[in-house]
This record gives C-alpha cells, sequence and structure tokens, in this order.
C-alpha cells in the first residue's frame, strides 16, 4: 500500500469503520474492502483489519464509561476468555487454508444480525426465568457462545461484534447502548491478542495498519455517543440491516 491516496482512503474508512463498529455495527463492513481498495491482497487485507481494530479499544472504553460503570467484575471474568477465543482464530488464520469457513460464515452474520429483532423477547423470557438465579443460558450459552464467536473474531471477523451484540442482549445485558459497550471491550480483547500473535508469527502491513488504526481510534470515540442517543429500535434496525448486507456481501464474495 503507497501513496498518499491509499493512506487518505484508509484513514477515512477507519474513521467512519470506528463511528459504525462500536455504535453497534461492523467495522468490517468499511475497512476490509477499504483495505482490498488500496492493493492489499485478501488475507494481508483480513491481517490488517483485524490488527487495526485494537485502536478502537481505547477509544470506545473512553466513550463508553458511563454504560461501563459497575461492570469491572463482569468484564475482568469474560474478557480473558474473548482474548483466548481470539488468539485460537488468529492461528487458525495462519495454518489453516484460506476459505476454510468461506461458505459458513455469511450464515452466521446472518443469524447473529437476525437473532437482534428476537431479542426483546428473548431477553424478557431470560429476566422472567431468572427467579434471582443465574440461568442456564447465562451459564452455559454465554461461554460457549463468546468463545466460537471470539475465534471466529481471531479469524476473519467480520459481523462477529453482531453476534457477539446479540449473545450479551439474549443472555446477560437487555439494555443496548451497556451490551454495545460491553461487546465493545469483548472484541477489543479479542484483537488485542490476535494483533499479538500476528505481530509475532505473521506479515502486518503496518503502512496500512497505521491510517487505519487513527481513523479507528477517533471514530470510536464517538460511536458510543451515537449509540447512547439513538432510540434502541432504530439502533437495532440499522444494525440488523448493516449485518445482513455485510451477509450478502460475504456470500456473493467468500474471498474479498
Amino acid at each position: 500500500m503507497t501513496g498518499l491516496g491509499g493512506v487518505a482512503l484508509l484513514g477515512a474508512a477507519g474513521l467512519l469503520a470506528g463511528v459504525v463498529g462500536t455504535a453497534g455495527g461492523i467495522t468490517s463492513l468499511i475497512s476490509y474492502p477499504a483495505l482490498l481498495a488500496a492493493g492489499l491482497p485478501a488475507l494481508s487485507a483480513n491481517v490488517a483489519n483485524i490488527v487495526a481494530v485494537v485502536a478502537c479499544w481505547p477509544g470506545s472504553a473512553l466513550a463508553s464509561r458511563p454504560e461501563l460503570v459497575g461492570h469491572g467484575p463482569w468484564l475482568r471474568r469474560w474478557v480473558p476468555l474473548s482474548a483466548l477465543g481470539g488468539a485460537a482464530g488468529s492461528l487458525l488464520l495462519l495454518f489453516t487454508p484460506p476459505g476454510v469457513f468461506a461458505r459458513v460464515v455469511p450464515f452466521l452474520v446472518a443469524i447473529g444480525s437476525l437473532a437482534l429483532l428476537a431479542q426483546p423477547r428473548l431477553a424478557a423470557r431470560h429476566q422472567r426465568n431468572r427467579s434471582g438465579h443465574p440461568s442456564e443460558a447465562s451459564g452455559v450459552v454465554l461461554p460457549l457462545g463468546l468463545i466460537a464467536m471470539s475465534v471466529y473474531s481471531g479469524y476473519f471477523g467480520a459481523g462477529s461484534g453482531v453476534m457477539i451484540l446479540a449473545l450479551l442482549l439474549i443472555t446477560s445485558e437487555p439494555r443496548l447502548a451497556t451490551a454495545n459497550a460491553l461487546k465493545n471491550m469483548l472484541i477489543g480483547g479479542a484483537a488485542l491478542i490476535s494483533a499479538a500473535a500476528f505481530a509475532v508469527l505473521g506479515p502486518v502491513d503496518w503502512t496500512a495498519v497505521a491510517p487505519l488504526g487513527l481513523g479507528m481510534f477517533v471514530g470510536s470515540t464517538l460511536g458510543p455517543r451515537i449509540a447512547r442517543r439513538l432510540p434502541a429500535t432504530l439502533l437495532r434496525w440499522l444494525v440488523v440491516l448493516i449485518g445482513l448486507g455485510l451477509a450478502l456481501q460475504l456470500w456473493l464474495k467468500p474471498n474479498g
């Protein structure tokens, strides 16, 4: 990736991707095609995208402080699990043939997106069944789902935020803005470990990562503020439509 035009493209794409991703949408819907447009091959673009996403973590944490208050113990419990899954996904990417999950990914993204539409009813049922005790969903579905989605996040990542958001809304946090803030922290933990693995074991195009990551950091300071102000129903439908759009894109062009 060379030239000021490519740098400007990735910086602008990172800004928009950071806003969209940390507001509840899909970062890779914008950043991954921008990396391809800047001239990176599919595998290099995927690695650069995952590494650059780390920049969203501190920005979204700063912007999401109101939603994260009181969730320290929860984060200390689940962020390490998310990071472990991200590391496993990175190793899969480095040591398996490209495109192993190419035809499965679009359906996972679509299912995660559509799950958001059912979330209010599922969350209400979950709350009624709790009776002051941890439910089976919280005790089993959350950790299993989180580690599976974190593995996918480290492997490819596109749509993992939507899937994790749906998982959190159904199993542990019915408030959309709060679930979105927690999702951003989980994604950040997985991305950090994945980035470290790629930095040591895989080729990283840092000339692409730098402008993309800078744009993502700035955008991530705005996304949670937007999510906080948008009506929950509108935000949910926006995320669903973006997710279905990405699923269609990945189905038509599974290899980028």
